[in-house]
């Protein structure tokens, strides 16, 4: 049977096509709200685009600082541990309102990404400076907890490639971005206090551990807990799944820190501040009546002290000069030696210190390429600072630093203690 075609004519035929084409032109683009920027959102080009690496006990609440930030998207986590992993995302998803979250167990992976501006990391303290000089040099800028280094050596490896790669780094200092622990500081730095004689940093404990040695159980898939990844470059000891939680790997099974090195980075730290960020102390003496007192080159003396704590809360500091003195701690107070060093100025009072305005100062610095508060460099004079003092405890003797050579004068044993060996493959 012969079939039936409806020919149209080929001028008809383009008249119709240009006339559909035309209407598609002249219709306007639906574009979401969103990309543009407008009803409160933040436009794309102006979110930093997040990733997380150990997201724990602190760095959730970490996490919350970030995610209450408008400009920041939270696209990826990283842990060795598949429940935290599934956690942290759907905190990210739920937060965001969908499920673009990518979890990885493996840091690597993540740090592969283009998309990703910065990383948050807040792995066990093991870890900090290896993922940190990792990412920087992965071209991410980095919010790093503390204590960010295990040793002397890592802390001047640590400030140098973060100079070197032009990386944005925020030690998780946060009582840098307080006012009352600012204006404290500022105090020191400036004079108002006269010729600075002492700061006192309260490191909550001082004693010389080493780390324990658990017996062997039955190790997980790595999938639920990679036991591998989770000693990086620590000493290789057995699974034990006590030692997954709040063991300490500062030195990565010899000596680790105690209270001197968790509890100083921070207040050692403002102490740092205070007398303008120099270096640290070139000598540091053993304890003595719950006291260790080291000195800068301009005679200014770091006192560590582990009993008779200022009733401020916890983290408190005191920094004398010959014409007055000043205290600072948690409780977001200061106590003065006269009213007059305020000069008529009023000094918020923030309790609890929170981390908020330090994840802003980061987040502000990775987008203006300036210095955080918590940099590099005042991390580092921090950190060696905390690792000499616990080698002259651990020792239980004087030693003397050599801020040249960054190392200790004629001291074999303590130059030792700068460094420890790393396992494969992450030497830095």
């Amino acid at each position: 049977m012969p079939t039936t075609e409806t020919k149209i004519p080929r001028r008809r035929f383009l008249k119709s096509t240009l006339a559909t084409a035309g209407a598609a032109a002249i219709a306007p683009m639906v574009i979401p709200s969103s990309a543009l920027g407008l009803d409160g959102a933040v436009a794309p080009s102006e979110r930093v685009v997040v990733g997380g690496i150990g997201i724990g006990n602190r760095g959730t609440y970490d996490l919350s600082c970030f995610l209450e930030q408008p400009d920041v998207q939270f696209a990826a986590v990283c842990d060795i541990k598949e429940a935290r992993r599934t956690a942290v995302k759907k905190i990210a998803d739920d937060h965001h309102g969908n499920q673009n979250c990518e979890t990885y167990r493996d840091f690597r992976e993540l740090l592969d990404r283009k998309d990703i501006d910065a990383v948050l990391i807040a792995t066990g303290p093991n870890w900090h400076a290896t993922a940190a000089m990792t990412a920087a040099k992965a071209g991410k800028d980095m919010y790093c907890e503390k204590p960010c280094t295990k040793n002397i050596a890592q802390s001047l490896i640590l400030k140098d490639t973060m100079r070197r790669t032009g990386r944005v780094f925020q030690a998780g200092t946060q009582r840098r971005n307080l006012p009352h622990f600012a204006f404290a500081c500022e105090l020191a730095r400036t004079g108002k206090l006269g010729k600075l004689k002492r700061v006192y940093a309260h490191p909550a404990g001082m004693q010389a551990m080493m780390s324990g040695w658990l017996p062997a159980e039955p190790v997980p898939d790595k999938e639920v807990v990679d036991w591998n990844m989770y000693l990086g470059p620590a000493a290789w000891r057995p699974f034990n799944a006590k030692l997954l939680d709040g063991f300490n790997f500062e030195k990565g099974g010899g000596l680790v820190g105690g209270g001197v090195l968790e509890w100083g980075s921070h207040c050692v730290d403002l102490c740092q501040w205070a007398v303008d960020d120099c270096p640290p102390p070139v000598e540091y003496d053993p304890p003595k009546d719950g006291q260790l007192v080291s000195r800068y080159e301009n005679g200014v003396e770091l006192v560590f002290r582990e009993t008779g704590w200022i009733p401020l809360g916890s983290c408190p500091v005191r920094f004398e000069g010959e014409d007055g003195w000043v205290e600072a701690g948690d409780s977001g107070k200061l106590v003065l030696s006269s009213p007059a060093l305020l000069a008529g100025r009023t000094v918020e009072e923030i309790g609890g210190y929170p981390a908020t305005f330090h994840v802003r100062d980061f987040l502000d610095c990775v987008k203006t390429r300036s210095k955080p508060k918590g940099n590099a460099d005042a991390a580092c004079n921090a950190h060696i600072a905390c690792h000499a003092a616990n080698i002259a405890l651990s020792l239980d003797r004087q030693v003397k630093y050599d801020n040249e050579t960054h190392t200790f004068i004629d001291d074999e044993q303590a130059n030792r203690l700068r460094s420890e060996a790393l396992r494969e493959p992450w030497r830095l």
